[in-house]
C-alpha cells in the first residue's frame, strides 16, 4: 500500500507544476498581448502618446496628415513640386518640406492650395484619409443644383522659354499670355480660351481683329453674336452684317435693317430687297412699301436705271460703296 500512496503522490504533484506552468504562461501572454495593444492604440506600453504615433488610429491604421493630402493631391493634378511651387511663388525646398510634414504652409498658402485643387481647408487640416460622408453628400447636392456652372480646370501650366515680341512662344494656363496663348483668360497674337483677346482669337467672349465666339467683338467678327466691322452671325451688327438678324450699313439676313438691307424683311433708310420690303426705294416679292419708289417682282432695265438715278442723287458720296452693292442687286 505505501508505493502506489507514494506513485499517486507523485503524480498528483507533477500535474499541479504543470498546470502552474500553464497558467503562469498564460498569463505572460495576456501581458503581453496587452502590451502590444496598449503601443498600437496609445503610442507605448505605459499609456503615452509619442509623436511618431499620432497618426495611427483605433484600427491600427496610420492616418492621412496634410502633408500626405498635400502629395496625393499634387500627384493627381499632375504638378510636379516645380510647378506646384512657381504657382504658389514658393520654393521647392518649401513643398517638399510641406508634404514631409517638416513644415506647416501658411494659411494665406493653404486657402491658395484649397482653390487650386478645388477641396475644403477642413480636409487639408483634419487627420483622416478622405472628406467624411456628410461632407460628400452636400457637394452633390450642390453639384445637382449647379446644373449650368461651367467648370474648366487646366491641370498643368505651361509656358516656353522662348520669347518672341516680348512674349512667351505659348503660353497654357489659367491666365495666359503669349504668341501662342490657351487659357480661362488668353491673351496673345492666337488667343483660345473663355475670354480672348488677340489678332486671331476664339471663345466665349472674344474680342480681336478676326475673332470667333459666342459673343464676338473684332473688325471680322463670326460668332453667336457678332459685333465688328464686318459681322456674321445669328445676331450680327457692323457696317456690312449678316445674319439671321442682322443690322448694318449694308445688312443682309432674314430680318435686315440698315441703310441698304436684303433679306426675306427688309427695312432699309435708302432702300431694301426682299420678299416684305420696305424703305426709300422698295423691291419686294410680297410687298412692297416705298416712299419714292416700289416694285413688285423683277425691274425692267428702265426701272432699274431709274432706281439707279434716285439713289445717286439721295444717297450720300461716302456711302458710295454701299450704293455700289445695293445696285449689283438689282438685276
Amino acid at each position: 500500500m505505501t508505493v502506489p500512496f507514494f506513485v499517486c503522490l507523485f503524480f498528483w504533484e507533477t500535474k499541479l507544476q504543470t498546470a502552474e506552468k500553464a497558467h503562469n504562461q498564460a498569463n505572460a501572454t495576456c501581458s503581453l498581448h496587452l502590451e502590444i495593444a496598449g503601443w498600437l492604440y496609445y503610442g507605448s506600453s505605459d499609456g503615452t502618446i509619442s509623436a511618431a504615433e499620432r497618426s495611427i488610429n483605433y484600427r491600427g491604421v496610420r492616418n492621412m496628415t496634410t502633408g500626405d493630402k498635400l502629395a496625393k493631391l499634387r500627384k493627381n493634378a499632375n504638378y510636379t513640386q516645380e510647378q506646384l511651387a512657381e504657382i504658389l511663388g514658393v520654393s521647392r525646398q518649401a513643398v517638399s518640406k510641406w508634404e514631409s510634414d517638416l513644415a506647416f504652409p501658411e494659411t494665406e498658402k493653404l486657402i491658395r492650395i484649397s482653390e487650386l485643387y478645388g477641396c475644403s481647408l477642413d480636409y487639408l487640416l483634419k487627420e483622416n484619409s478622405e472628406p467624411d460622408a456628410e461632407t460628400s453628400k452636400v457637394q452633390q447636392k450642390e453639384d445637382d443644383r449647379s446644373l449650368f456652372t461651367l467648370r474648366v480646370r487646366f491641370p498643368q501650366e505651361r509656358k516656353s522659354d522662348r520669347i518672341l515680341w516680348g512674349m512667351p512662344l505659348y503660353h497654357i494656363g489659367k491666365n495666359a499670355h503669349g504668341v501662342f496663348a490657351v487659357g480661362l483668360n488668353a491673351k496673345g497674337i492666337v488667343a483660345l480660351g473663355m475670354k480672348a483677346r488677340g489678332v486671331v482669337s476664339v471663345g466665349l467672349l472674344s474680342m480681336g481683329v478676326i475673332s470667333f465666339g459666342t459673343l464676338s467683338l473684332g473688325l471680322l467678327a463670326f460668332g453667336v453674336f457678332a459685333l465688328g466691322l464686318a459681322a456674321a452671325g445669328a445676331i450680327a451688327a457692323g457696317i456690312i452684317s449678316a445674319g439671321a438678324i442682322s443690322v448694318g450699313v449694308f445688312s443682309v439676313g432674314a430680318i435686315a435693317v440698315g441703310d441698304f438691307s436684303v433679306g426675306a424683311l427688309a427695312v432699309g433708310k435708302y432702300g431694301a430687297i426682299g420678299d416684305n420690303a420696305r424703305g426709300m426705294i422698295a423691291i419686294g416679292d410680297s410687298e412692297a412699301h416705298g416712299t419714292l419708289f416700289e416694285k413688285l417682282g423683277e425691274l425692267t432695265p428702265r426701272e432699274t436705271e431709274r432706281v439707279s438715278e434716285l439713289l445717286r442723287s439721295s444717297v450720300p458720296g461716302w456711302l458710295g460703296w454701299a450704293r455700289s452693292l445695293f445696285e449689283s442687286r438689282l438685276g
